[in-house]
């Protein structure tokens, strides 16, 4: 008598739904405001060949296994000078930079951001929501 098969599934682990992003990490906004600006390495106005991208400054922290550091420590990067920082790495690519450190232009992109002060008031609103529903 031959043995019972099991369906493919039993032996398939099963991955844990993502919960998402936390808000105070999010700042789409940002994000759009920031790819309407020049590229800070080159100053390339971006177009369709070579568009300007929110690049994440990795090393500025609150980066996890398989999540992004917070939104706000994104500087603006034409496509090209953003493939140039991915090969090269953040330490030799923002000497480029003014200053010649990400996380110093990030934080003044972030302090210049018109939104930033409604982003702010709407974060520190929804977490008082959250506390007093629980």
């Amino acid at each position: 008598m031959r043995a019972a098969r099991l369906p493919r599934s039993a032996f398939q682990t099963r991955k844990p739904t993502r919960a998402g992003r936390p808000a105070w990490k999010c700042a789409e906004e940002y994000k759009r405001w920031l790819r309407r600006l020049p590229c800070v390495a080159c100053h390339a106005l971006g177009d369709r060949t070579n568009p300007i991208v929110a690049a994440h400054v990795d090393h500025a922290g609150g980066k996890g296994t398989g999540t992004k550091v917070a939104d706000r420590h994104c500087i603006p990067l034409c496509d090209h000078c953003h493939q140039e920082q991915h090969r090269d790495g953040w330490r030799t690519f923002e000497k480029k930079l003014p200053m010649q450190d990400a996380t110093v232009v990030a934080s003044a992109f972030w302090q210049q951001w018109p939104g930033r002060v409604a982003w702010e008031r709407d974060l520190v609103e929804q977490a008082g929501a959250m506390r007093g529903a629980l």
